[in-house]
């Protein structure tokens, strides 16, 4: 690893470790200054000419003081003469701001796409963006990666002989069903309408849950409106047992407690490109690292190998 450097904001410090220590890199130092009138000041304190860079920084809350480190990070990088800046960006808060469903909004996933490209971002990797459609919103390169491997290898330690993928709604229906190919086991979906940010209404279930072992799998958590309402639709179907998987565990307004306390959730999985607390940790909760395969990524861009290498076995 040759002429790279990597460096990471405050966002999630413990994932940016963990990828350098697999890796075999150091993790350069930064510098992030508050000043009186609250702006931010911030130093790459390490060599970046003529560098592969790569800022490492999920866009999680705080999402607005963030996005600025990054954003303050990339034009340090390109003033100090990179000649690659990648930023590694493991979850993206804006994806779900990927349509204009209202009159007078904006589109936030397109904006700060093209922000970041603004202000210095060569090549964007990134972890299960919310919709396919994002991935376009970027005028430079993306890879994106997604957790379904580690997953699946998590969920192989069960017995699967019961069990059932379902998909909360439709359009996370495409990664249930490949989730469910890799367990070999049946899908299912839900039909899903959202009424506000924390109303949502399941009309139906598309496929068989009564006396199954359900495997929820979605992309995030953030306050678990659907899941419950998927929950109390499953129960009404006599669904054996309930475990829950996603990618990113944001697990906002105590979401975790309460999906905790239903009595048939089992487990909820859920990987760490989201920084947990110690304080939210809870019993049923088993986070998985995807440290290895954002560093294998990193190591092939850096090297000039293929990255779609990586999704062969699924």
């Amino acid at each position: 690893m040759r002429d790279i450097a990597v460096f990471s904001g405050s966002a999630h410090p413990e994932l940016a470790a963990e990828i350098c220590a697999q890796l075999d890199a150091t993790l350069s130092p930064v510098r992030i200054q508050r000043f009186a009138n609250d702006c931010l000041e911030v130093q790459l304190q390490a060599n970046c000419r003529e560098h592969d860079v790569f800022l490492i920084q999920p866009i999680v809350p705080p999402v607005q003081e963030h996005l600025v480190e990054l954003f303050l990070m990339l034009d340090a990088a390109r003033g100090a003469s990179a000649a690659r800046i990648t930023v590694v960006m493991p979850h993206y808060a804006y994806a779900r701001s990927d349509k204009k469903d209202a009159p007078r909004i904006s589109i936030g996933g397109r904006l700060m796409a093209d922000l970041l490209v603004s202000a210095g971002a060569n090549r964007v990797l990134a972890m299960t963006l919310h919709s396919p459609q994002v991935h376009g919103f970027f005028s430079v390169p993306v890879d994106q990666l997604h957790a379904l491997r580690e997953l699946a290898a998590h969920f192989r330690g069960h017995d699967l002989s019961n069990s059932v993928v379902v998909s909360p709604d439709l359009g996370n229906a495409k990664p249930a069903s490949a989730f469910a190919r890799m367990l070999g086991v049946p899908v299912a979906a839900g039909a899903k309408q959202r009424f506000a940010d924390d109303k949502v209404t399941i009309t139906a279930i598309i496929g068989e849950v009564e006396g199954r072992d359900i495997i929820v799998l979605d992309d995030e958590i953030a306050k678990g409106s659907t899941l419950i309402e998927l929950i109390d639709r499953l129960r009404e179907r006599d669904a054996r047992s309930i475990r829950i998987a996603c990618t990113h565990g944001l697990f906002a307004d105590k979401a975790l407690q309460r999906l905790g306390e239903q009595p048939d959730v089992e487990e909820i999985v859920c990987t760490n490109t989201v920084p947990l607390a110690a304080a939210e940790a809870h019993p049923k909760l088993t986070v998985l690292s995807v440290a290895p395969l954002l560093a294998e990524a990193i190591r092939r861009i850096h090297n000039g190998e293929s990255v779609s290498a990586l999704f062969h076995d699924t």
